[in-house]
């Protein structure tokens, strides 16, 4: 008869969640910012989107078989996932021959090359996004013309930036922040340029919600990251809503850091990195070179995830009763 019994130490947790199927309640929260996307740039979109998916289910799929000799691990839904942020962070004209490029970094080099899921340092997807931004920049910086823009029909410069984003137009083309130019509904519907994922903020808030209800999720690392952009926009003498609807702030929040392996374990250390990304975004927005500042954000964020770890750690548990016990006995 076999012995069933495991020996290990308290405490004892016992869940039915599985890495699995975490995954793939991620995948189902994508599902509505998906479909925004294709309403709103319609069938390349989709193409980007299913490019991206296969190129890194095919890097994750050889690298296992040829070079790790390890067994298939698809059915975890962990290249999926990345497959598909890496499509939101793209435009959806980019040429096919840079999205795979892109998944291959994503996969190969954000994920794989650090031993798998579990290992990597940074978020895959924002790997593959930024070694795009930084090789083909005119590439990532080129948006389709015939998208609506959320500024106010009586902004006469409006037409002339209609293939710039929204935080491309308010950088470089002079625009003073005012709430009356901006129509905050059709930003949170997508009518406004960007990156797949950039647009529908409403999309994705529902996304958000739904990891939240079925706790795939904390608030920390959303509420905090989102708050402090807010707070440091105001500070620098930006538009707060402006700020978290336009560029990729919502999907940053909802869906790239709050990746469990690169994101830390406490909440403690869970509130200090979001508001870290918030600042360290509006920063980059207000005085870097470039006019979105998310992705730069989280993966530096992601590289302070130890360091945070270390000096954030829970207490040992009877650490204050053991204290106490030593307080009385001393005395």
């Amino acid at each position: 008869m076999d012995n069933k019994l495991i020996v290990s130490l308290s405490p004892h947790i016992h869940t039915a969640d599985t890495t699995s199927r975490t995954m793939w309640h991620v995948v189902i929260a994508l599902i509505p910012a998906f479909i925004m996307a294709v309403v709103t740039f319609g069938l390349p979109a989709l193409w980007v989107t299913l490019i991206s998916l296969g190129t890194c289910l095919l890097t994750e799929w050889v690298i296992n078989r040829f070079m790790l000799h390890r067994p298939f691990t698809l059915s975890n839904g962990s290249a999926f996932i990345t497959g598909l942020l890496l499509a939101f962070n793209l435009p959806s004209i980019l040429p096919w021959w840079m999205v795979i490029i892109g998944g291959v970094v994503a996969i190969g080099i954000g994920k794989m090359s650090f031993g798998g899921l579990g290992c990597n340092i940074w978020n895959p997807a924002l790997v593959g996004r930024v070694f795009l931004l930084l090789s083909f920049p005119a590439a990532m910086t080129t948006w389709p013309t015939d998208v609506p823009s959320a500024f106010s029909a009586a902004d006469a410069s409006a037409d002339a930036w209609s293939g710039a984003t929204m935080l491309h137009q308010l950088k470089w083309a002079g625009h003073t922040v005012d709430v009356s130019e901006v129509n905050f509904l059709d930003m949170t519907i997508g009518h406004m340029n960007g990156s797949l994922g950039e647009v529908g903020g409403i999309a994705i808030l529902i996304g958000l919600a739904y990891l939240l209800i079925m706790r795939v999720v904390t608030w920390h690392i959303p509420v905090s990251m989102l708050a402090s952009a807010a707070l440091f926009s105001w500070i620098f003498g930006g538009n707060p809503l402006l700020d978290i609807f336009a560029g990729g702030m919502l999907l940053g929040a909802a869906f790239m850091a709050t990746d469990y392996v690169t994101s830390p374990m406490t909440h403690k250390g869970q509130l200090i990195y979001g508001a870290m990304i918030g600042l360290i975004t509006m920063i980059i927005r207000r005085f870097g070179a470039y006019p979105e500042g998310v992705s730069f954000a989280i993966l530096l964020m992601n590289s302070f995830t130890p360091l945070i770890n270390i000096y954030c750690r829970p207490s040992v548990f009877g650490a204050r009763e053991r204290k106490a016990m030593e307080r009385r006995a001393a005395q």
